[in-house]
């Protein structure tokens, strides 16, 4: 392949793939998903607005929830105006630098999730396993060094994999297998050796989702250790409860990750439906089922968001 080739490539576009066989429908397609992502920018900014303003919800357990909800709700924004476009029909292709910022915050926003998931774990432990030491231990000043340490663990390992993919030869068709911009997608493209994005990518999904994964795990192998060791069973029932909200957001975000990654390892003989299925649950489950869960689990987030909106109805009265 020429030079010339190769810089025509690299500085082509590439074409988003919406819902293969629905072009003619997605005027109404974007309307269930115009919802959804309404229902998760509200759903989040309800709960960060909530635990803002209720001031008995300053708890180190609610300020990992409220990194959560930003995370979930960064997830959205950086996804919403590709998804959204391509079902409006404004938007049918994306130029490399779009999508390497893309690919950028999505793979990110999902490490910082996953670093979130896991402090949630650690809080949960301490709370269970050493109460009477827990507001001394999860002070304010050591939840902010954990929030700066989540930010730049999840911020500063991916540079290395996402700037190589500049640099990358596209020689394969410029077709994404979704309607956003993932790291397995741009390599697949390439006729480079992609080697270092594959063996680096793979070293940041097992020392960042695995281990976290891991680390969770043990963290609640400890808990129930803990648990059982309790005489009262009302009392066992209501240390587990409180650990219920974050094992559902644990299952809601990492069983559509599994899902994707088997899906883009071992399913390229799928129907590209399979694809675009895991990938917008992927993308979309997480931020959509958090706040649903917080606000039904949690007794006390349940009750502010009841008075939220019970004032509100008194207002138009």
């Amino acid at each position: 392949m020429s030079a010339v080739s190769i810089l025509n490539f690299n500085s082509s576009r590439f074409t988003l793939t919406g819902f293969p066989g629905l072009e003619v429908d997605y005027l109404w397609l974007s309307i269930p998903f115009a919802s959804i992502y309404a229902m998760v920018f509200l759903g989040n900014c309800m709960v960060l607005h909530v635990i803002r303003t209720e001031p008995s919800l300053h708890q180190p357990m609610f300020y990992f929830l409220a990194m959560l909800a930003l995370t979930d709700l960064c997830v959205g924004l950086s996804t919403v105006h590709t998804v959204l476009g391509i079902l409006w029909g404004v938007i049918q292709e994306i130029s490399l630098d779009s999508c390497i910022a893309q690919s950028y915050f999505i793979h990110g926003l999902s490490f910082m999730e996953s670093s979130v998931l896991l402090t949630m774990a650690f809080d949960r432990y301490i709370a269970i396993c050493n109460p009477l030491r827990y507001s001394s231990i999860l002070t304010n000043d050591k939840i902010m060094k954990i929030g700066v340490a989540i930010l730049c663990r999840s911020s500063m390992l991916i540079p290395p994999v996402i700037i190589r993919l500049k640099f990358l030869n596209y020689c394969h068709p410029h077709i994404l297998s979704h309607s956003f911009c993932l790291h397995q997608d741009l390599i697949r493209m390439a006729c480079s050796d992609i080697r270092f994005n594959s063996i680096y990518g793979l070293a940041l999904v097992i020392s960042n989702l695995l281990l976290d994964a891991v680390l969770i795990i043990i963290s609640y192998i400890m808990i129930l250790h803990a648990v059982l060791a309790i005489a009262s069973r009302e009392e066992r029932i209501k240390s587990l409860q409180t650990c219920v909200s974050h094992i559902c957001a644990v299952l809601v975000f990492y069983i559509p990750i599994i899902g994707l990654t088997m899906v883009h390892r071992f399913g390229r003989h799928l129907s590209p439906w399979v694809h675009v299925l895991m990938g917008n649950v992927y993308i979309l489950f997480p931020p959509l089922m958090n706040p649903i869960i917080y606000s039904i689990k949690t007794q006390q987030i349940r009750r502010r968001v009841q008075r939220l909106f019970y004032l509100k109805k008194c207002t138009f009265c």
